[in-house]
């Protein structure tokens, strides 16, 4: 393949290679040179045009095959355009003479084909410079037309649409010609030919004016006479063709007006001529009136679906603004349609009618009105319906019978108002919330008009009026409630209309149909309503004949809907209904028996329409609230089922004509097959009023409004659905019983009735077979599949293709279900021998799907052994050219194999990739059922090839180059179907070979899908970008945009191009100028957003969603402004149109049809100036996405850089670089966003606008305005968002959004933004405002929604409230506890506060204060109801039986989750609460003021369980009652948190648990009882196990800290009162764990709890102190530094490690300080590393702590544990010892550290424990080799320790430290004269030093004074300077002069006698000291006169900086 790509066709190559393989090379060398020529050198290609020129024309006469001939003529066309234009006159000659050639033969064909193609896109791309020569070509084209077969035919037609295209006006001498020749084509044989005639005329009407003024009535006949038995593609050509024709005669284009004097045609005239093909199809114009009766001529339905596509395109084209100008026109024209009486002779044929004028109402209304543009339409929509009824009113009140016609009027009416509810409806439903003006003007009564339709005596009317209620109530839910009471009440005051109880009824049964669309439900009591209602009409359905039988359907109806309320409703009402349900049936055969003998029809009508309904409701039953099917449930019902089974067997079911394919197309995936045969059954037929029980169903997926299907068919479809699932359970004797009769039942039907009965039959085996599958049985004994074996062989050659489909399926079931490897061999040897033999197209077909079936089925293991049989049969079908329809089946066969087979296949893959290849590039394009075929295998052999394709070996490659080829033709190919199968092949090769699939031309050919008019073409393109978009997002962006830049330049260069113009044929240019592609600067994002307004599709929709969310994720941080922009144009576009942003400009209307004459940019129709704008302003859905595509980006910009949040860092970045784009930097447009979406009508963009606030202010609270220090950004806006959030605590505004909004308040509070009171003000009062709405109670607001929305509501106002209260209470704490400084604790991560301490310390706290009381009491009810509600199930009966404070009892588990989500912040602030009060407040305020919360009338006391008295309690218990709820909640959350809980309850509640232990009566209550304590400690354990974050470990160890306190405190208090009663007594009893033996036991311990956990922490930080951690061998011993939070955790262990001891008793301290101790010390041994700032870790000052704490015990030291105490300490201080020693592969211990843990021994500990030889030795040596450090900062630490260890009260234990070290000090000081200090910290230790130089002189006794001040004074004085290096000297060196001269003129004094001596006896020392004493007081005397203040000591500032010990 390789060899192909050049640019001259390499014919040395091409002769080597074989015959077959020949055409591959050359498509793939035209493909090559398509590619090549635009971009190559002109000047290459003029030296080789003529050799490219002789072998392209060469390649004419070698029979091209269809793919090869276009991409040949499009390549001769370029190279002109491009090269030289001298020999294209010749060319053109040679394929004129080439088209006049008289030879017929098949073998030329192609050839002749070859130069027609040519000839098309010579004009095409040159236009009007072959003018010369067109008349000839033109008339020679026709010629040739006249004696040509289909395939000539169709090309020829082509090839004139490209002159017509390339020439435009020029062309007009031609044009009658053409018409005239190609007309009488559109009803030609050929379905290939008429489409493309509708194609050539469609060119043709761009410029012949005749077409649409003269011939304007002939091209309407012309169009329905086309339309009769066509297919789909014909349909969709030629209703375009009549569509555009129209428009154009409505609205000519303005350049032809100009040219010729025309008459345009009126309005009504077009209509009347679409009118005539909907009402009488084609033929009618012909007869006359009398022979039209006589045939009864029902109207063709083809031609009225074409017409009906015809009026969708006249629409379209015309575009939306004429639409909503001429709405009212148009809609009465349509709603005409239906109620022709020709519309609607038959049932049948009413509702095919309806369906087609909804779906013109639906495509037009839907699609191209924006949302202001839909709610006037729906205006008119309303008055069509008011005009109608007075009509209809008028007739039922004319009793004198004086208008004869009445009755017809109001049938015909019925279907009118069906079609206008229907479209009313889906306009509300499709707005939404943004409906509600409709609702609201009372001028448009909308409301009341549809509620009269209720009264309309046709039932399909009633039904539909339901219908429309039920979709705005689902729009606008708050009028759910309304309309339910509005029903219930009309329902009883009109109890005696029959009408009024039949359309009320069926309101009401609709309403509550929807409510499960409605998340906030309806009030529970409207349950109870509706039985109420059902049961009295039930009960007086008998009294009044007239009404009996609409009261029966009413009540029952009533019931089923009410049904489908769930479980939660139902469970109320069952028993009532069971015993409903058994009173409708007899009770017995006998009873049963006994009634057929009595009764009228009109008894048995009701009694029957009775049973009907009870069986409805029973359906209803089970569907909905399956949570109720107990055994016993079961059991009551399967009574009345078995019934009404024998009654159904008694009435014989007929079967009827009308077969049901609809679900047989679904049942198969022969979806391919089965599109080409119109099924002939009633699939399209579905009306609401064949079943009004749908009216509350559920709907199924896609369809909008619920259409059961005709009685008469549905029976039979329920009765197929039955057998297949009642077969399986049927012994095998009554199995062959029921074949057999089957068969006899095919065999005794004739003629038409035979197929039906068949096809019903099969329908039925079929699921029975699939019934067995599922339950995995089997089929039965031998004759048991004889019989059936025999059925479905018969059918294999049944002419009906449905039947054959059918028996083909069944046949691979049954093998399934046999699963014997005999019995499939036999089968496919059957099916083998027929193929060999037979000859005809039916038992191939049928046979050859045989096999696919089988091997689909049986799957590729069992029927491995037949592949090689089967590939080699069916390749050889395949490649029969006589029948396309063996083609299709065997190709279709064939992908099943592949599909089945796998790997199997791998072996077949080359054979079979080279056939398909061979007849993409020969059959025929028209046969587009073979090239769908063709495009599912190619797909399959791809999958098959899998992940091999990217492989490199040359079988791999050429697989590869294969496939690409077969993608590349068949995405070329002009049907719809083929095109999505070439994407989705592309789209796998994508998956699995992703470098060799060209995305610079698959992306941009995407696009143009995109605007495609076939929803599967849009889909398949939509599913390939969501996958490119996953792993390529930014190159798919890209290409997209390339193809805009192209479209951009198309439009610059004018229309008729010049040949040189550079760049001119790019491929995507030729799309664009057949597309109108619709991508500008936006890029195929904005197109995309553009889409999500037009499409309905879910899945389409979905999976647009997820491609931009793929390219957000990976572009919107990089492109921010752009992301941002778009989301902003999408938010800001307000539903006028004037107003909107141009999203997607670009040619829109022809954009979504694909429109080949948009080409001529000259003309543009009257209708077009609104071109520029978008297609619509974006609509709700689309904005509510568009604002979660906001919160995302704010979300992956917080994961991408800090510097999005941080504006001064942004300001520096942008200055740096200007494309940098930050988030911060676009803070006014993300307020200003989610202030739009916040403010808006749609209540789900409201929600999605508020989230966004919410996380927007999260986000930028703590960020700083650089240019006003202490401020925040966020405070400038602080209006808006005040602004945003006042709307939402509006009277009417929703539950959800009023929680939303609460949530939002508490943030903003919360976050600290703002400073000042006043502003915080107005947020604050929103929340005032609503919390007088939770105290206002239960009954007070009129309901409309459920009780649990209510719960919901003030649940939220709460929890906000909670909130706010936490934060004011942690800002009054840190107010109080640093008075001093103002410090901004902006690096705290845990909580929000930006800027504090702007705010006087009581601020926040004060808006809160006169609120707490209230607050306290509703949130401990809160908290009661969540305690309640979080039982296990078996405590259900304990709940109190009316609910709780804030929920009812029915709304019980929608309730939980409100509370589940609320509780935490309001334990928390409830802890808060009782700690600030002390628990001193009682309750007895509470008590009184809950019944003005209940609103009922026992009040309930909060602290009973129900059914108690209320009695009043005393202080203690009701705290005590405080605590266990407090506790209780707490623990039982902790217990098992869900892993998704948010991280907040869990900090919440771990805060809660420590603020309540911060109160001494909580400390007591919890000490007292130690159980609690140790459960709360396991349950704090258990927690740690599941939830890492370093946040909640340190909150635990925070509660832990407080639990062991409390402990201690209750201890201490113990100790002491036993100490002072024992002190007479004198044996004290032990106190603290362990007693006198020591001994924890575990679960009851508390000490033991603790250090269980603790030891968790411990290892889980530093894992190598468990042995069993570090011996696994998982383990890694890497000993990094602990990062801080980890240390900040140890630290916090170990304080409480060492505070255990106090809690345990002397034997008990024996059993737990080993281990305490060893982790003390290991943990002092590892983190002690020393570091280059000097800096203490936290766990090494705790651990230092610890050691104090515990050396300094006094209670150890009994006389009993003495020994063991010396022993302990003594061990303990050799580790230290041992593990300060520095080893080699450890970092470098902090010896600072080790001899402070030293010294804390020496200081603490007798010298009797520690004055040991070997523990002294070690000691001191740690201490001289500090002193001997070279790290000056070590030695002053030394110093420091050295002089308290001197100091040390017990003398014998410092003596012999001193006599050791003293002499070294000296040493190391004298020696500091030959070395002066350089540094600060080298100073620092001279200083230290010569304190403990002093210390010792002061320890002295007076007779050792002088020898001791002998070794001071000298080494001071050496520390003085002279004069002269005084100046000269450092600043350290001046420092040190000070400090010794100070410190002698300070000892002077101190010992006068002593200080005299030493001095006489040195006179040096004497002369040094005075002189330097002299200059000071000199330097001093001058300072004074310089400046009178005192020189500051440098001293201090060493001291801040040093001291961190």
């Amino acid at each position: 393949m390789e060899l192909a790509h050049s640019l001259l066709l390499n014919e040395e190559a091409l002769a080597q290679i074989t015959e077959a393989k020949r055409p591959v090379f050359i498509f793939e060398w035209l493909r090559f040179l398509d590619k090549v020529l635009v971009a190559a050198n002109k000047t290459d290609v003029k030296e080789k045009q003529k050799k490219l020129v002789e072998q392209l024309t060469g390649l004419i006469s070698s029979s091209p095959g269809p793919p090869t001939r276009k991409l040949l003529a499009k390549n001769l066309a370029a190279l002109y355009s491009i090269g030289d234009t001298f020999t294209v006159f010749q060319t053109l000659d040679k394929c004129n003479d080439i088209i006049r050639n008289k030879d017929d033969t098949a073998a030329y064909l192609p050839t002749k084909l070859a130069a027609v193609a040519c000839v098309g896109a010579f004009y095409e791309k040159m236009g009007r410079m072959l003018g010369s020569a067109f008349p000839e070509t033109v008339n020679n084209l026709l010629k040739s037309l006249k004696s040509a077969e289909s395939q000539g035919r169709s090309e020829i037609l082509m090839s004139l649409q490209k002159v017509l295209n390339g020439l435009g006006g020029a062309a007009a001498s031609s044009h009658r010609d053409i018409y005239k020749n190609a007309r009488s084509l559109l009803t030609d044989r050929s379905m290939a030919v008429r489409c493309a005639v509708a194609k050539c005329l469609l060119e043709l009407q761009n410029e012949a004016v005749f077409m649409w003024t003269a011939e304007l009535e002939n091209i309407a006949t012309l169009c329905f006479k086309a339309l009769e038995n066509s297919n789909y593609g014909v349909r969709v050509a030629v209703s375009k063709l009549l569509g555009t024709v129209m428009a154009t005669a409505l609205m000519p284009k303005q350049a032809t007006v100009m040219r010729q004097n025309v008459k345009r045609a009126t309005f009504d005239e077009v209509l009347e001529l679409m009118a005539t093909g909907f009402l009488r199809g084609g033929s009618g114009f012909l007869k006359s009136g009398g022979e039209m009766l006589k045939v009864g001529g029902s109207v063709n339905r083809e031609v009225r679906v074409g017409v009906t596509q015809a009026y969708v395109v006249f629409v379209t084209t015309l575009g939306g603004q004429w639409l909503e100008r001429s709405f009212a026109t148009f809609l009465s024209h349509v709603l005409d349609l239906v109620s022709h009486p020709r519309a609607t002779q038959t049932h049948v044929e009413a509702v095919y009618s309806r369906r087609c004028v909804s779906f013109i109402l639906r495509a037009t209304v839907g699609s191209l009105l924006g949302e202001k543009a839909q709610i006037a339409a729906a205006k008119e929509i309303c008055q069509a319906i008011g005009k109608q009824m007075k009509a209809v009113e008028a007739v039922v009140n004319d009793t004198s019978g004086e208008n004869k016609s009445g009755a017809a009027d109001i049938a015909a009416s019925q279907h009118v108002m069906v079609c206008a509810l229907q479209e009313l409806g889906s306009l509300v439903q499709s707005l939404n919330a943004t409906a509600s003006p409709l609702i609201q003007e009372a001028s448009i009564g909308l409301l009341e008009t549809v509620t009269s339709v209720l009264l309309h005596p046709s039932m399909a009317a009633r039904l539909a009026a339901a219908w429309c209620l039920r979709c705005v109530a689902v729009a606008l839910p708050f009028q759910l409630t309304p309309f339910l009471d509005r029903c219930a009440e009309r329902l009883n005051n009109l109890k005696t209309s029959p009408e009024a109880v039949s359309g009320y009824s069926f309101a009401m049964a609709a309403l509550l149909g929807g409510v499960h669309q409605c998340p906030l439900g309806i009030p529970h009591a409207k349950g109870k309503m509706v039985v109420s209602i059902a049961e009295d009409l039930l009960r007086t359905a008998a009294q009044n004949s007239r009404l009996s039988l609409q009261r029966t359907q009413a009540g029952w109806l009533l019931l089923g809907a009410l049904m489908t309320l769930g479980p939660s409703v139902v469970r109320y009402h069952l028993p009532k209904m069971l015993l409903l349900w058994r009173n409708v049936f007899p009770r017995s055969l006998k009873e049963l028996e006994a009634e057929k003998a009595r009764g009228d029809s009109f008894t048995w009508q009701v009694t029957l329409e009775g049973r009907a309904g009870a069986l409805c409701a029973m359906r209803s039953f089970v569907a909905h609230c399956p949570e109720l099917l107990t055994e016993d449930v079961i059991r009551k019902l399967m009574t009345p089922i078995e019934c009404a089974m024998t009654m159904m067997s008694q009435s014989l079911c007929h079967y009827d004509d009308s077969v049901l394919l609809g679900s047989w197309l679904q049942e198969t995936d022969h979806k391919s097959i089965e599109d080409q045969l119109q099924p002939n059954s009633a699939s399209g037929s579905g009306a609401l009023e064949h079943d009004p029980s749908s009216i509350y169903l559920r709907i199924p997926a896609g369809e909008a409004v619920p259409g059961p299907l005709p009685l008469g068919v549905s029976v039979i479809d329920a009765s197929v659905a039955l057998f297949g699932v009642v077969f399986p359970h049927v012994s095998y004797k009554h199995r062959l019983q029921m074949l057999d009769h089957f068969a006899e039942c095919v065999k005794q039907a004739k003629g038409v009735r035979q197929q039906a009965v068949q096809l019903n039959i099969f329908t039925a085996v079929l699921s029975a077979l699939k019934g067995l599958a599922e339950n995995k049985s089997t089929l039965g004994p031998e004759e048991v599949r004889k019989s059936a074996l025999t059925l479905v062989m018969g059918a294999l050659d049944n002419p009906n293709p449905i039947l054959r489909c059918a028996a083909g399926e069944a046949l691979g079931r049954m093998a399934q279900v046999v699963g014997e490897a005999t019995f499939i061999a036999r089968m496919a040897q059957y099916s083998f021998d027929k193929l060999k033999s037979a000859r005809d197209v039916v038992s191939r077909t049928g046979h050859s799907l045989a096999l696919g079936c089988l091997h689909r089925y049986v799957g590729g293991i069992g029927s491995g052994q037949h592949l090689k049989t089967s590939v080699s049969i069916l390749l050889a079908l395949a490649q029969d050219g006589t029948s396309s329809e063996v083609q299709t089946w065997s190709l279709h066969s064939l992908a099943l194999i592949v599909d089945s087979s796998g790997p199997m296949y791998r072996g077949y893959v080359e054979p079979t990739l080279s056939l398909v290849l061979t007849l993409l590039l020969t059959v025929p394009p028209s046969h587009t059922e073979v090239h769908q075929c063709l495009g599912r295998c190619l797909g399959a052999i791809i999958t098959t090839v899998g992940p091999e394709l990217q492989g490199n070996g040359a079988t791999i490659s050429t697989i590869r180059s294969s496939c690409l080829v077969g993608c590349a033709i068949t995405q070329d190919h002009s049907d719809s179907l083929v095109q999505a199968a070439a994407i989705s092949c592309l789209q796998q090769l994508h998956m699995f070979a992703p470098r060799h699939v060209n995305l610079s031309s698959l992306v941009p050919s995407l696009c143009v899908h995109l605007c495609s008019s076939h929803l599967l073409l849009r889909r398949a393109a939509v599913a390939c970008l969501r996958q490119l978009a996953q792993r390529e997002a930014a190159e798919v962006c890209e290409y997209a945009m390339s193809l805009a830049k192209n479209a951009g330049d198309k439009e610059n260069s004018g229309t008729n191009v010049s040949p040189f113009a550079p760049g001119v044929s790019s491929r995507s240019d030729i799309h664009c100028r057949h597309q109108g592609v619709n991508i500008t600067e936006t890029g195929l994002e904005g197109l995309l957003f553009g889409m999500l307004d037009r499409e309905t599709d879910r899945k389409l929709c979905s999976d647009i969603h997820d491609t931009l969310g793929h390219m957000l994720s990976s572009l919107a941080v990089e492109k921010l402004s752009h992301w941002l922009m778009l989301c902003k144009d999408v938010l800001a576009a307000s539903s006028d149109m004037s107003t909107a942003t141009p999203l997607s400009s670009g040619k829109d209307e022809e954009s979504e049809k694909k429109d080949e004459m948009d080409d001529d940019t000259m003309f543009t129709t009257l209708g077009e100036e609104d071109k520029s704008k978008p297609f619509v302003a974006p609509r709700w859905a689309t904005r509510v996405f568009a604002a979660d595509c906001l919160c995302r980006i704010i979300n992956l910009c917080e994961n991408a850089d800090q510097a999005h949040f941080d504006l001064a860092m942004a300001r520096s970045a942008k200055l740096r670089n200007p494309t940098n784009d930050l988030l911060v930097l676009h803070l006014s447009d993300l307020i200003r966003m989610a202030f739009m979406a916040a403010t808006d009508h749609s209540n789900q963009l409201r929600m999605a606008g508020l989230q966004a606030l919410e996380d927007i202010i999260k986000k930028f609270a703590s960020v700083p305005e650089p240019e006003f220090p202490g401020q925040v950004i966020l405070e400038q806006y602080q209006a808006n968002v005040g602004a945003a959030l006042r709307p939402a605590f509006s009277q009417d505004t929703p539950s959800d959004i009023i929680a939303k909004a609460c949530q939002v308040c508490s943030t903003w509070i919360g976050s600290g933004v703002v400073s000042d009171l006043n502003d915080l003000r107005r947020v604050h009062n929103l929340l005032v405002s609503s919390l007088d709405k939770v105290q206002a109670g239960k009954g007070s607001s009129s309901q409309l929604y459920r009780e649990s929305a209510t719960t919901m509501e003030k649940l939220a106002v709460l929890k906000a409230w909670a909130e706010v209260y936490v934060v004011a209470m942690n800002i009054k704490k840190e107010a109080e506890s640093k008075p001093k400084r103002a410090i901004k604790s902006t690096d705290d991560d845990d909580d929000d506060f930006g800027t504090i301490d702007e705010l006087p310390p009581d601020s926040l706290i004060t808006l809160v204060q006169p609120e707490l009381p209230t607050l306290s009491r509703l949130w401990l009810a809160a908290l009661k109801d969540y305690a309640l509600l979080t039982l296990p199930a078996e405590f259900a009966s304990q709940l109190p039986a009316d609910g709780g404070a804030f929920y009812t009892p029915e709304t019980i588990d929608t309730a939980r989750l409100h509370y589940r989500n609320s509780w935490a912040p309001i334990l928390h602030a409830v802890a808060l609460w009782l700690n600030s009060t002390g628990f001193t407040c009682s309750e007895s305020a509470e008590a009184a003021a809950i019944p003005g919360l209940q609103k009922r009338s026992t009040p309930v006391n909060l602290n009973q369980a129900s059914g108690a008295t209320p009695s009043a309690k005393s202080l203690p218990e009701i705290n005590k009652d405080r605590m266990h709820l407090i506790l209780g909640v707490s623990i039982q959350f902790l217990c098992s948190p869900r892993p998704e809980e948010p991280i907040e309850h869990v900090t919440a509640c771990l805060q809660a648990l420590h603020t309540l232990l911060d109160s001494p009566y909580a400390r007591v209550h919890i000490a007292e009882d130690q159980l609690i304590g140790v459960e709360l400690l396991s349950v704090l354990h258990r927690l740690l196990l599941t939830w890492n974050p370093p946040s909640v470990q340190l909150l635990v160890t925070g509660v832990v800290q407080q639990i062991v306190r409390a402990a201690q405190d209750y201890l201490q208090e113990k100790r002491n009162t036993l100490n002072e009663d024992d002190m007479e007594k004198e044996p004290c009893p032990v106190v603290g764990e362990g007693g006198d033996s020591g001994g924890l036991v575990p679960g009851k311990s508390l000490v033991f709890a603790t250090m269980e956990l603790l030891m968790f922490i411990l290892v889980r930080h530093m894992p190598h102190l468990s042995t069993k951690m570090s011996d696994s061998p998982s383990h890694v011993a890497t000993k990094t530094r602990l990062s801080e939070e980890s240390a900040r955790l140890v630290a916090a262990t170990v304080t409480i490690l060492s505070d255990l001891p106090s809690l345990c008793s002397p034997a008990g301290c024996m059993t737990i300080l080993p281990t305490i101790l060893f982790l003390i010390a290991r943990i002092l041994k590892d983190t002690a590393i020393k570091s280059a700032d000097n800096q203490v870790p936290p766990p090494v000052s705790a651990a230092l702590q610890g050691i104090k704490s515990i050396v300094t015990l006094s209670m150890a030291k009994t006389e009993d544990t003495q020994k063991q105490w010396t022993a302990l300490i003594r061990s303990t201080l050799a580790c230290i010892l041992e593990y300060s020693q520095p080893e080699d592969s450890m970092p470098m211990p902090d010896e600072v550290s080790m001899l402070t843990a030293i010294a804390l021994f020496l200081w603490s500990a007798s010298s009797e424990i520690i004055g040991v030889q070997s523990l002294q030795n070690g000691c001191m040596n740690r201490f001289k080799n500090a002193l001997n450090s070279c790290d000056p900062w070590v030695q002053a630490k030394c110093y420091q320790l050295l002089l308290s260890v001197f100091q040390h009260s017990n003398r014998a234990l410092s003596t012999p430290y001193i006599h050791s070290l003293a002499p070294i000090v000296v040493e190391k000081l004298k020696a500091v004269e030959r070395n002066r200090p350089a540094s600060s910290t080298e100073l620092l230790a001279v200083q230290e030093g010569i304190k403990v130089l002093e210390t010792l002189v002061a320890l002295g006794e007076e007779q050792n004074r002088v020898q001791l001040l002998a070794l001071l004074v000298p080494t001071l004085i050496s520390y003085l300077l002279d004069e002269n290096s005084f100046a000269s000297a450092s600043t350290v060196s001046k420092d040190l002069h000070e400090f010794a001269l100070q410190n002698l003129m300070h000892i002077g004094p101190l010992y006068p006698h002593a200080f005299k001596t030493v001095m006489g006896a040195a006179p040096e020392l004497k002369v040094r000291l005075e002189t330097a004493v002299r200059a000071s007081q000199a330097s001093k005397a001058k300072a004074a006169t310089r400046q009178p203040a005192p020189t500051v000591h440098s001293a201090p500032t060493i001291k801040l900086k040093t001291s961190f010990f």
